[in-house]
């Protein structure tokens, strides 16, 4: 990451990408083909646009994906399965920038950033 604004950026879509997720799996638990609503889903569609942003290239779940169509409506355990997918690749980016001094902390620049951080969940994988 190259700036504190980035660090703000990926705690908002982890935050976004979870709570959206803990909304739309109760929906599929009751009834995985139903579809998501319009409003439900341009709301989705801007977090996802956010996610591809912060994700880049390479933590991007699916490189031929961008957001569900607006026409054909996906059903909720679709998105599930969508929002878990980007949930695991935001938490790998996260994971990926951050480094131990003396506590956890976003790298910022190569180095750490005076931004706390939560341990890295995964290890290893950059």
């Amino acid at each position: 990451m190259k700036a504190r604004e980035d660090v703000e950026k990926l705690e908002k879509l982890t935050g976004q990408l979870n709570s959206l997720h803990a909304e739309v799996a109760a929906l599929a638990k009751k009834s995985p083909n139903d579809g998501v609503n319009a409003f439900k889903l341009k709301l989705i569609n801007k977090v996802l646009e956010l996610g591809n942003q912060i994700l880049g290239e390479k933590y991007r779940p699916f490189p031929d994906f961008e957001a569900f169509e607006s026409d054909d409506l996906p059903s909720t355990s679709d998105v599930t399965m969508v929002l878990g997918q980007y949930i695991e690749e935001a938490e790998r980016f996260r994971s990926d920038n951050v480094v131990y001094e003396g506590g956890w902390h976003y790298q910022v620049n190569g180095s750490a950033s005076n931004v706390r951080a939560a341990p890295p969940s995964k290890i290893g994988r950059k």
